[in-house]
């Protein structure tokens, strides 16, 4: 038996065997087995999932359905429950040896999704109109990164079939944009109110090194993976 045919991926879960068997004789039935998708992919793909649900409640209009504070927190908890996933996915993947360049791929995407959509709704939001002029900004330094970084990703997939995981820098600078909405959601709600520090203060701080790390990560990408867009070649 080719070892091949038994190797266990995202897609095949080693029963090729038993289903070849089990398909014998009726030529109706796929000899392909079922596609699967792994747990940390399934983590993934809750991942952005959770993205329009805090969306929705950053952008619950004040004294509609609850009170703004609770929209807050409620929001930040969603958040939070998704970052989680970020990392109880690559904790499995890698335990479990469950790695697959679907993952790669997806676990990124997601990333995206969950800090753009955050960006995008506390932009929106009425209750956060007071700093709309610096989120504007930083929303479109993100995007422009974000999409910079995943157009080099397609062009090394295309030229050679390179997968390109998030780097160290990458997660670096993904904590600290969860780090940056986590503080913008809450520091009205929570943190203000109890340690009467002036408006905004903690955003604008997190806000700075969000964005010192997000150009700087996306110096560090282009600069490891300028051979596929060099354009001296």
């Amino acid at each position: 038996m080719n070892a091949q045919n038994n190797k266990v991926t995202e897609y095949n879960n080693g029963d090729n065997n038993n289903s070849s068997n089990n398909n014998n004789g009726n030529p109706k039935l796929n000899n392909n087995p079922a596609r699967k998708i792994n747990l940390p992919n399934k983590l993934t793909i809750f991942r952005i999932i959770l993205v329009p649900v805090f969306m929705i409640f950053i952008l619950i209009p004040e004294n509609e359905i609850l009170p703004p504070t609770w929209c807050k927190i409620f929001a930040a908890a969603f958040v939070l429950i998704a970052s989680l996933t970020d990392l109880i996915d690559g904790i499995i993947a890698r335990k479990m040896h469950l790695i697959t360049d679907f993952g790669k791929f997806l676990d990124p995407v997601a990333d995206k999704f969950m800090i753009i959509g955050a960006m995008i709704a506390i932009t929106a939001a009425d209750s956060f109109s007071d700093m709309r002029f610096i989120t504007v900004w930083v929303t479109t330094i993100i995007f422009l990164r974000e999409f910079s970084v995943t157009s080099v990703r397609l062009v090394a997939n295309s030229s050679d079939g390179n997968v390109i995981a998030a780097g160290v820098t990458g997660k670096i600078k993904t904590f600290s944009q969860i780090v940056c909405i986590m503080t913008i959601l809450l520091e009205e709600a929570v943190l203000s109110q109890n340690l009467n520090t002036p408006p905004y203060l903690f955003s604008y701080i997190t806000i700075a090194v969000m964005v010192i790390m997000t150009v700087y990560s996306g110096f560090v990408y282009f600069k490891n993976y300028w051979n596929y867009i060099d354009p001296a070649k």
